[in-house]
């Protein structure tokens, strides 16, 4: 009896432990932020990429010692890896950063197993990349143009000897004074140099052993200290992150604006949680404007960043969230972006570049028979406002009162100065020729996607009613921007955005040592490059805002670009993103989010 007993109460014991097991929670989903972008990736590398959605990603990966602050109004710095913002000298021309110990890098084979501490030489290391020729660098005119001393003599050193760059070389303007300790001398004054170690994209730590671990392949394997790491990849199509396991212990920390309500909330919810609070982030490459939107409409994906332009009266018709989203709780953020959209002629171009006056007044003609209020409303969806000069909004030395020719559509005048510097039709066929008689032939680079090819319509309407014959050349992005870069389309329209809230950085489109770089039109001209390192060199002030007014003029008066619109983006979140908020200087907003598991648990319910 008694081992029946015994028995039965094993039993009792078996089934009671099964219950307790099968009651057990499942391992909960990973919480999964999903978007997409319009364009595909260039890679991962942070030194050849200048794209805006390849600098997103690795944004969210490598570490600028400081950062912008989410929430700020206005916006400011902080520190980010570093243990305190940067001792700067009083002629900002020393700097000298200390970073925090106890920072690691993600685990990679490149560390063979063991841990790997981010140091002082790795800023320095990851700075001197931008400096190698064979690195191609995409955006070296932000480091360059600062004057580091000694860097771009190492540099013209290595390109004159044809031998590989020296990274061990002592350099005086970038040094290690200990193992958590980097300094920075300048040859001139740079009184807003910190921007440029505000920006995990340019400046973001990258370890000498994993660049030689993965030599060319660099830019498929980036491995930083940041809260993401490079999950899976599929090119052109789909990029994963993952929540980096090794990432230090960082808390939600913001300030809410005064006056927003809900962001007052967000932050009394989010304060001293642990970041990331996603912990995967899956962007999907949807080029065409249709998918895009249909896919956020059926709930695929969580955000629909920067709504397109066909369906901005759909959606937010008269800028007003449309009652059918408001009821399914979907959140709508509309912001200025700190942009221009331009199209550029290629000054060293044999038929729209150079700086004789009948090839200027070609430019200026072209530029005013551009009808950007009909490209406002037929093509953007009224998201945007008419540009008057190259400097956007957002950003210092951007003054929304200033009117120039930039902003004007007058076809009649565009004839009159064609007129007059020879660009006439001489056999009658309705064409214009060249004032030595040659065809007049425009060629415009696009992309294959719609609102592109809408654009283009457009261009063709604008140049027949002046007798211009212009021609289209489409092919995807990062074919283009590679040609681009080479100095090999006459003409190509694309958007450039800030990384800092300062003028400095649209300028920085006309200076001449930039060619090749942000400089796509390959301008160059004395004067203009006089004033941008005049305005460079000055703190913020009427001086310097005259050096600045003075560069756009030049800009206008020769036209290197014709500069289109500011945008205005409008984004909308599903109602389980919680935290949605926007700051157009910092990139990789997804840390700062999280999914509400409960309201999608609601969804369709």
């Amino acid at each position: 009896m008694k081992r029946l007993v015994r028995l039965a109460t094993l039993a009792a014991c078996l089934f009671a432990t099964g219950t307790v097991a099968l009651a057990q929670p499942a391992a909960a989903a990973p919480k999964t932020l999903r978007y997409s972008f319009p364009i595909a990736e260039t890679g991962f590398d942070p030194v050849p990429i200048s794209d805006l959605y390849s600098l997103t990603v690795v944004a969210g990966i490598f570490e600028a010692p400081l950062e912008f602050a989410f929430l700020a109004r206005p916006v400011r710095m902080r520190p980010n890896t570093a243990a305190a913002m940067p001792e700067v000298s009083a002629d900002f021309r020393t700097f000298t950063f200390r970073i925090k110990p106890g920072i690691y890098f993600a685990a990679d084979p490149a560390f063979k197993g063991k841990r790997r501490e981010l140091v002082a030489a790795d800023y320095v290391y990851s700075v001197k990349r931008h400096y190698d020729p064979r690195g191609k660098a995409g955006r070296l005119y932000r480091l360059e143009s600062a004057k580091i001393l000694g860097l771009s003599e190492l540099r013209a050193r290595a390109l004159k000897e044809r031998k590989p760059f020296d990274y061990d070389a002592p350099v005086e303007g970038l040094r290690t004074l200990d193992r958590y300790t980097f300094q920075v001398k300048l040859a001139e004054p740079s009184p807003r140099f910190l921007y440029v170690f505000a920006d995990g994209s340019l400046t973001g730590a990258v370890a000498r052993e994993v660049v030689e671990f993965y030599g060319d392949r660099i830019g498929e394997h980036p491995v930083g200290t940041g809260p993401f790491k490079l999950g899976a990849w599929k090119r052109s199509s789909s990029i994963v992150l993952e929540r980096n396991p090794g990432y230090r212990e960082v808390l939600y920390d913001e300030e809410a604006p005064a006056g927003d309500e809900r962001l007052q909330a967000v932050v009394r919810e989010f304060k001293g949680r642990r970041l990331p609070l996603v912990d995967r982030v899956q962007i999907s490459i949807i080029e065409e404007p249709q998918p895009r939107w249909l896919s956020f409409l059926n709930e695929e994906q969580d955000v629909a960043e920067n709504v397109p332009a066909e369906f901005a009266n759909v959606a937010f018709p008269n800028n007003e969230l449309a009652p059918n989203l408001a009821k399914r709780g979907i959140l709508m953020l509309r912001y200025p972006r700190s942009d221009v959209a331009y199209s550029y002629f290629a000054m060293e171009n044999p038929v729209v570049g150079g700086y004789e006056p009948h090839k200027v007044a070609l430019r200026r003609a072209i530029a005013l028979a551009v009808d950007v209020e009909r490209e406002i409303r037929l093509v953007r969806g009224g998201q945007a406002v008419p540009a008057q000069s190259i400097v956007g909004p957002e950003s210092w030395g951007f003054d929304a009162a200033y009117k120039s020719e930039m902003g004007d559509y007058d076809p009649a005048r565009a004839k009159a100065l064609l007129d007059m510097h020879g660009y006439v039709d001489r056999d009658g066929d309705g064409w214009r020729e060249q004032p030595d008689g040659s065809p007049l032939l425009l060629e415009y680079s696009t992309q294959p996607d719609q609102q592109s090819r809408k654009l283009t319509e457009l261009w063709k309407k604008n140049m027949d009613a002046i007798g211009i014959r212009i021609v289209f050349k489409a092919a995807k992005w990062p074919e283009q921007l590679k040609a681009s870069r080479a100095g090999k389309l006459m003409m190509w329209g694309v958007g450039w955005s800030a990384e800092q809230p300062d003028g400095d950085t649209f300028l920085a489109v006309g200076y001449g040592p930039n060619k090749g770089q942000s400089n796509h039109a390959r301008f160059d001209m004395q004067a203009f490059n006089a004033l941008y390192e005049k305005q460079a060199a000055l703190p913020d002030g009427p001086e310097r805002q005259a050096a600045m007014d003075a560069a756009k003029k030049l800009m206008i008066a020769y036209m290197p670009y014709k500069v289109h619109v500011h945008r205005i983006w409008t984004d909308l979140a599903q109602p389980w993103v919680s935290g949605y908020s926007r700051n157009i200087f910092v990139r990789e907003f997804w840390k700062y989010v999280d999914i509400d598991r409960e309201a999608l648990a609601r969804r369709g319910s």
